[in-house]
């Protein structure tokens, strides 16, 4: 995977950007040393680093509109970044970029229960804004694992989900409005804290975006009531590919779990040996689901579902129906990423979407594939939509290990899409996919998303050399441009 290639011409005028950032920033709202470069060098993306230009900390929008019309003014790239949490590269800095952080975008604005929405800032993490309602009784449904640490903003940039998007939907499920700025510096508001807009979707464009069409400064979200009851299933199977069968067994019941996850042995004695929640390790692969709403409901869906695993041949079927063995059995879920580092220095965590159908034949040969490349991996994934993120485990120290590593990941990534899936489930495509898209996307479709492009930021400045495998100049495409929210029909695409 190669970084972007940074601009000379930028480098060599590093010092007139940064005494022009001073002037429009307020002291210690700007990094330039190299010591405080190195903390920005790069996301969750393994082995891959390089240091921005500068980082820009502002906690204003005005701020953030001043950085980005100077960035226009100087021709200079701009990222933004939240909690630099991605898993694909889509926060990874430019050597002749800003890298603009929303660090300080970190209150809750208002909370309104009666429409049952928050207005949050792009810096609250995902986690803090269930924190901050849960005592009326409310919760914000998606919940990555990272949940803890990964920011709102971040989440809307990548279109995220979690254990229990299932039931509950990915972010743009769960997105009621927000406001950008523009890579002009003008501010938009899409959408509200009313149920619907009239007009083009541009907040399910702006969804899943990557950063590529503006900065996100603020974000009303739809928050739920705390079901009734909860109950949970821990049930085991001899293989991946009868857990499996009996994913797609449950769905087609006609039974919505709230979530319905999956791990296989290897994944499940690393988070044994990592927090010990009680899985059964006598077992290949483990099924997680959760059934919430009224108590009545939450103990037939249980009743039905111990009904089907067994049908499907379920080696064990133990229920918790306790809230802290509930909480124990999801805590090692969520801590399953963190406790591949008991196994092995480095892991690649990939992120593809199939349909339930295909789970049993495109998890026998992701088997057959770790046989051919010589690696480890292990199976973690939301199986009741066929979101999957096997953690492809491997040394960077050892050589050629990356590589292999990468090149296995592709290899998933092209069984995903042969299946009849997608590249991406929720991490988006970054830079770790970019070279793929076309197997996902013909040409005419990727030419007509690039003029979406061009329509929000004409002279490709913002996140440059992400999601596209590359990007045409927006003359070429024939120029549409956004100007204060408004867009001119006369500059409409040619197509």
């Amino acid at each position: 995977m190669l970084l972007p290639q940074a601009d000379p011409s930028i480098l060599a005028r590093r010092d007139e950007i940064i005494a022009r950032l001073k002037q429009v920033l307020p002291p210690g709202a700007l990094v330039i040393e190299d010591s405080g470069l190195a903390a920005f060098d790069g996301d969750a993306l393994t082995a891959y680093r390089q240091k921005p230009l500068a980082v820009a900390i502002p906690d204003r929008i005005e701020q953030v509109q001043a950085v980005m019309r100077l960035a226009g003014a100087l021709g200079v790239n701009v990222v933004p970044r939240g909690a630099g949490t991605s898993l694909s590269g889509g926060a990874l800095p430019l050597a002749d970029g800003i890298l603009l952080s929303l660090a300080k975008f970190n209150r809750v604005k208002a909370i309104d229960y009666a429409n049952r929405c928050a207005v949050v800032e792009p810096g609250v993490t995902n986690l803090a804004i269930t924190r901050a309602v849960e005592g009326r009784g409310f919760y914000y449904a998606p919940d990555p694992s990272s949940q803890v640490a990964c920011t709102i903003g971040g989440n809307v940039a990548e279109n995220s989900g979690g254990v229990h998007c299932l039931k509950y939907g990915l972010t743009t499920n769960n997105l009621l409005g927000l406001e950008a700025v523009l890579m002009s510096g003008a501010l938009i508001r899409l959408g509200g804290r009313h149920l619907d807009s009239g007009g083009f979707d541009l907040l399910g464009l702006m969804t899943g975006s990557e950063g590529l069409l503006g900065v996100i400064t603020e974000v009303t979200v739809r928050i739920l009531p705390k079901p009734e009851a909860v109950g949970a299933a821990l049930i085991g199977f001899e293989s991946i590919a009868a857990a499996g069968r009996c994913v797609a067994e449950i769905i087609a019941s006609g039974l919505i779990p709230a979530g319905l996850e999956m791990m296989d042995r290897r994944a499940v004695a690393a988070v044994e040996a990592y927090c010990a929640p009680g899985y059964p390790k006598d077992c290949d692969a483990v099924l997680f689901a959760e059934i919430d709403g009224p108590a009545s409901d939450v103990a037939i869906g249980l009743k039905q579902l111990e009904a089907i695993a067994k049908a499907m041949g379920a080696l064990s079927f133990r229920m918790a129906l306790e809230e802290a063995e509930r909480q124990a059995l999801w805590a090692g879920r969520k801590a399953a990423f963190a406790a591949m580092g008991r196994i092995a220095p480095d892991m690649l965590c990939m992120d593809g979407t199939i349909p339930r159908r295909a789970l049993p034949r495109v998890l026998d040969q992701m088997a057959v594939l770790a046989r051919d490349y010589g690696l480890a991996f292990a199976n973690v994934f939301h199986a009741g939509d066929g979101n999957l993120h096997p953690l492809i485990l491997f040394d960077v120290m050892k050589p050629g290990d990356l590589e292999k590593a990468e090149a296995f990941g592709d290899d998933i990534l092209k069984l995903c899409v042969e299946s009849g899936g997608v590249l991406t489930g929720e991490h988006g495509v970054g830079v770790e996919k970019r070279h793929l898209l076309g197997l996902q996307f013909s040409e005419a479709e990727l030419l007509q998303q690039q003029r979406l492009k061009c329509a929000f930021d004409p002279d490709g400045r913002l996140n440059p050399g992400k999601m596209f495998p590359s990007l045409h100049r927006c003359a070429e495409l024939g120029r549409m441009h956004v100007h204060e929210g408004r867009m001119r029909f006369p500059d409409l695409p040619r197509l």
